[in-house]
């Protein structure tokens, strides 16, 4: 049957094939359109139709050089459901264009035109960084040429935030072994493992929720952490009221998950990292203390005790918390100054005195007599 639409949620879907002349000239199709509504989709099926017809008269390289869309890399890449959200209203605006004709201002512009009240970081998660990557698939594919999109500056970022009365890029306040230790008095058992875990580890939040009860070696005191964002797996040593405690707590299957298959145990028992978010929220107004994400408090709160209070070399910090060397993350982002007006006081002091000691010279009793 030739193509048709159909809704599946809020978007619509088509399904059937192209025909040519009486004859069927593709296989059975049944992809989204990133349509929202059903003339959308419609449009969709004749951009299509005509693609594929044009493909049968000129044949399919020349055709595809010169007709493959934004819409084609979609279906060649591999989005995640996160990935797959932000592209729809993207492919909205610009899916049926040739890639050949679409430039980096013209993504970059999208941002403010989709999101008009959200920040320019924002805008780089949602649509340089999702339309950029489908395209550069696609050209790893062979399909089209790449494209190189730059984020926005930081006179973009503060003009933007200008304009929706909000500033982006808070800093983020580090936890510490003050805050973990009264968050672990008012918290769920769990709540309070993942707490330890997280500060003493450097692991994300998400990367400690995945944990299968395997990743754990407690008689050798370790754990498995999954890799992320481009790093491999790392082993870490634990500490041992860590271990103690682990040791104490059962696996579970988090909700909803099929308890015959025991892969689906977690060490933790949540599903993802949104699970721990209510009874997180909970813990920190039972404990009077300043309601800190639990990555504020963990990779954070890691990254400033071992650095700036303990002093511990950057590449001991890099290799356990699984940070590259490359690009100097621990100190850019995630250390913090901190008490920085007394510790410049302190400092000039000592500075002062050592001066007088050096020279031998009284301070002036009166300036510019």
């Amino acid at each position: 049957m030739p193509l048709e639409p159909y809704p599946r949620g809020k978007t619509w879907w088509v399904k059937g094939r192209i025909q040519f002349n009486g004859r069927d000239v593709t296989d059975y199709i049944r992809e989204s359109t990133g349509a929202s509504t059903e003339a959308g989709a419609r449009e969709w099926i004749a951009e299509r139709q005509a693609r594929e017809e044009r493909r049968q008269v000129l044949g399919h390289e020349e055709a595809d050089e010169r007709d493959f869309t934004f819409n084609d890399a979609v279906v060649l890449y591999p989005a995640n459901t996160e990935t797959a959200k932000h592209l729809i209203p993207i492919a909205e605006r610009i899916g049926s264009l040739p890639i050949k004709k679409i430039t980096a201002k013209m993504i970059r512009d999208l941002g403010a035109s989709l999101y008009p009240k959200n920040s320019a970081d924002t805008w780089r998660r949602w649509v340089i960084a999702p339309a950029r990557a489908v395209i550069n698939n696609a050209n790893e594919l062979g399909r089209c040429p790449p494209i190189r999109i730059t984020g926005y500056d930081k006179a973009e970022r503060v003009r933007q935030d200008r304009n929706r009365g909000k500033v982006s890029r808070k800093p983020k306040v580090p936890g510490d072994w003050a805050w973990i230790i009264a968050f672990r008095a008012k918290a769920s058992k769990r709540h309070g493992a993942l707490a330890l875990f997280m500060f003493t580890t450097g692991a994300r939040v998400g990367q400690a929720v995945a944990m299968h009860p395997d990743a754990l070696d407690l008689d050798a005191g370790t754990a498995i952490i999954p890799g992320a964002k481009g790093h491999e797996d790392r082993v870490v040593q634990l500490m041992p009221e860590l271990v103690a405690e682990l040791r104490s707590l059962p696996a579970k299957f988090p909700r909803g998950w099929d308890r015959r298959y025991p892969e689906n145990k977690r060490v933790f028992g949540w599903a993802s990292k949104d699970g721990p978010r209510k009874g997180w929220i909970t813990a920190c107004t039972k404990a009077k203390i300043p309601h800190l994400p639990p990555h504020s408090a963990g990779r954070h709160g890691f990254g400033q005790e071992m650095r700036v209070r303990q002093g511990v070399d950057t590449k001991s910090i890099e290799s356990v918390g699984g940070w590259s060397a490359k690009g100097g993350m621990i100190d850019k982002i995630y250390t913090h100054a901190e008490d920085s007006d007394s510790k410049i006081l302190e400092a000039l002091r000592t500075g002062f005195v050592q001066a007088k000691e050096k020279t031998g010279l009284k301070p002036a009793e009166k300036v510019g007599k």
